[in-house]
């Protein structure tokens, strides 16, 4: 009866430790671009100008809009892959080791030039609309055929 007493002693102790020293998880999310210095979103929170880390709190989607003037402006869905050290049970293991484990996540956009145009910015966009509405009808008479 003696051992079990220490056994558990032993269990308990480690379990103390577990709490008492608990382990440290960091995620961050980096951005890069080319050309630098463009301004990034994050799910419509701006978090600042390429190069850039930042904290983040859960793995998934994100929608991400990277612009720059003189740039075509990038809308994307990204995906903040979760590690194995962030899966079920795995989690509790890594939370409870008194070490510091940190995950990066790495995402890289190529900007592209804009195109210049010679007619004012309202005008563009004015015949882009049309176009798209034109487009679109077509496309809807297609489909009724």
């Amino acid at each position: 009866m003696n051992q079990r007493r220490k056994s558990t002693a032993i269990v308990l102790a480690l379990a103390a430790t577990a709490f008492v020293l608990p382990g440290c998880l960091t995620r961050r999310i980096t951005v890069t671009s080319n050309p630098a210095g463009a301004t990034v979103w994050l799910n419509d929170a701006e978090v600042g100008r390429t190069p850039l880390s930042t904290d983040f709190t859960y793995y998934g989607d994100y929608d991400v809009r990277v612009k720059l003037e003189g740039y075509e402006p990038i809308n994307q869905r990204m995906t903040a892959e979760i590690p194995l050290h962030e899966v079920p049970p795995f989690d509790l293991i890594a939370e409870a080791v008194p070490s510091k484990i940190d995950h990066e996540v790495k995402w890289h956009f190529d900007l592209v030039a804009a195109l210049e145009t010679s007619m004012p910015r309202e005008q563009y966009e004015k015949e882009l609309l049309e176009r798209a509405t034109d487009l679109s009808t077509k496309v809807e008479r297609a489909a009724e055929k």
